[in-house]
């Protein structure tokens, strides 16, 4: 089978196609037939050495995947041969609350992941995914889908007339706005184009700004909303937006920090955190169950996620390279 491999992660030209023997499931393991994959930002940041310290070396990339069981191995119990399925980010968080440790088993970083034809998983560790998605739009799911749903849903108790602020045309805001939207509540999008900010706006996004040509975008939250700041951000940025997203959440309101965009480098005044009561979480995407529960959910609803653009597998290099040059809207994904 063919797959690609990061040796010395230098930048995407260190990815290389490599021939590699089929495997076998194990007792309690499943054989995945992969039929697409998507990228996250964290894969860029990997195969760029962002994440050197983390990273098993050799590493087959990319945490997000679908396809079909091919063959399950003794002992299996929830799939057959034919199930369509996902593998979750993080193989050892099965439910409850996040684990020590649990990066340790995060595809494509602390284990190997899908940029590949085939790959075997514990059977724990793999989803079933809503039947009406194609496997492009499935692949989209573990990562981003997964995050937004536990920042606004799972941790964020996300209620109906709620307002959120999401941040980009990236996967995990194109998920949050659609998710907030579900359940009922108002959203207000940024994005430095008029043309993303026209389709935020057509995916229901209630309110857009410009934080190109409005560069106190939280000012302009906060007047949205009668002075009273947003809800929920969801904030992708890092460092450098993190200021104006404390600004603009409302007080007792949650902000769910998610992406490092800007870096990892910066000072935050905790001062306006005290004072506004405001509650900054963590989101490292999330636990089966909740990958679970989230399918359920677009089942019901029949969300479909906003696929950009996809690339054959052999032009994996150049899928990266367009998520790295930041045109997209949504999810860039790679059929395999």
């Amino acid at each position: 089978m063919k797959a690609y491999e990061i040796r010395e992660a230098n930048g995407i030209d260190s990815l290389s196609l490599i021939d590699q023997p089929n495997p076998k499931p194990g007792h309690g393991e499943v054989l995945i037939r992969v039929r697409a994959t998507s990228l996250n930002y964290r894969d860029l940041a990997i195969v760029r050495g962002g994440l050197a310290g983390m990273l098993k070396t050799p590493l087959v990339p990319v945490s997000d995947g679908a396809g079909e069981i091919a063959e399950v191995g003794a002992g299996v119990t929830r799939f057959k041969k034919g199930d369509r399925v996902a593998g979750i980010f993080t193989q050892c968080w099965l439910a409850g609350p996040p684990i020590q440790n649990m990066y340790a088993t995060s595809l494509g970083g602390g284990v190997d992941g899908m940029l590949s034809e085939y790959v075997v998983l514990a059977e724990d560790g793999v989803v079933h995914i809503p039947a009406f998605l194609t496997y492009e739009e499935a692949a989209t799911l573990p990562c981003a889908a997964v995050t937004s749903w536990n920042a606004l849903v799972t941790e964020g108790k996300l209620q109906s007339g709620d307002s959120v602020l999401v941040m980009g045309t990236g996967g995990v805001s194109i998920f949050a706005l659609q998710f907030a939207r579900m359940i009922g509540a108002r959203v207000i999008a940024t994005s430095g184009s008029d043309a993303k900010l026209e389709r935020l706006r057509k995916l229901g996004a209630s309110d857009v700004i410009n934080y190109k040509t409005n560069e106190k975008w939280d000012a302009r939250v906060i007047e949205l909303t009668d002075g009273q700041g947003v809800d929920h951000v969801i904030e992708v940025g890092g460092p450098g937006t993190l200021p104006r997203s404390i600004n603009a959440v409302k007080t007792g309101g949650t902000v769910s920090l998610i992406g490092i965009l800007t870096g990892a480098a910066g000072e935050i005044n905790p001062m306006p955190i005290l004072f506004k009561n405001a509650r900054m979480q963590g989101i490292l995407v999330g636990s089966r169950q909740m990958f679970d529960e989230m399918n359920r959910a677009i089942e019901v609803n029949k969300l479909r996620p906003i696929v950009d653009r996809v690339f054959p597998f052999s032009e994996a290099r150049e899928a990266y390279r367009y998520l790295e040059s930041g045109a997209h809207f949504g999810k860039v994904c790679i059929a395999i």
